[in-house]
């Protein structure tokens, strides 16, 4: 693997040239997980990035479209066993979509319970306002043994934050999560080994347009001054952890 930055949470089919997206992503050289967010997106996804070295596809069902589009579960479980990553899924609690919230957790429940079944997924989980809720469905039902949960824009307390720790999870740091002073500090308590960067564009803003997979410095630039180090020195940890995820077997 020859990239030497990480974007394990993007959304590249919602740019507005998709297929130049992920050719950006390969000839920067930038590893990136594009999460989807139905599964009926993740077919064309799979095929605009087969052929890469640097971005690979995840299959999801955003709980922010579950209302509408609960009904696709079906066709994500057809589609789970040819792919190790999983995502956009989880709980969204925020005023908008928590009349939704127990189909959400019925989506999610199934998500955990079918990934845990089969085994060694990668799950890029998003938790709004509902930290709580994902850590226990996830006590529940996938422990470390059975796969890897990797919690995207984590906004959860400092307990959370430990608690998802010692439930084996991944966090994915974003630039935005580190100019939120509060959001800095719950992230310099993460265990170093267990930190991913983001971008989850196009939803974040780099020098005042959409940050693409290659603005991902920007948050390493902002975990290496958190922590004392050199850019050049977190981005090597950056990817040694990504190398050590996927390494995980269960």
């Amino acid at each position: 693997m020859r990239s030497t930055l990480v974007d394990f949470h993007c959304h590249l089919d919602l740019y507005p040239d998709h297929a130049a997206a992920v050719e950006r992503c390969e000839r920067d050289g930038v590893f990136t997980l594009t999460v989807t967010t139905t599964p009926k997106a993740w077919p064309r996804n799979y095929e605009l990035a087969s052929a890469t070295r640097h971005v690979r596809v995840a299959l999801g069902l955003h709980p922010q479209l579950v209302t509408d589009r609960a009904h696709e579960i079906g066709l994500w479980e057809e589609l789970l066993p040819r792919t190790r990553y999983v995502g956009e899924v989880g709980l969204d609690a925020s005023p908008r979509f928590y009349k939704s919230l127990g189909a959400q957790k019925e989506v999610f429940a199934r998500v955990l319970s079918l990934c845990s079944a089969a085994g060694n997924k990668i799950v890029s989980t998003h938790s709004v306002r509902a930290t709580k809720a994902v850590l226990d469905m996830i006590e529940q039902l996938m422990p470390p043994s059975r796969g890897r949960v990797v919690l995207h824009w984590f906004t959860g307390t400092a307990a959370e934050a430990r608690r998802a720790v010692d439930l084996g999870c991944y966090f994915s740091v974003n630039a935005e999560m580190l100019i939120n002073e509060k959001r800095a500090a719950i992230t310099k308590t993460l265990p170093l080994h267990r930190v991913l960067t983001e971008t989850d564009g196009p939803f974040t803003q780099a020098s005042g347009h959409p940050a693409t997979p290659s603005d991902v410095g920007i948050a390493v630039e902002g975990l290496a001054r958190l922590h004392g180090t050199s850019f050049s020195d977190m981005s090597a940890t950056i990817l040694s952890n990504l190398k050590g995820l996927l390494a995980e077997r269960s």
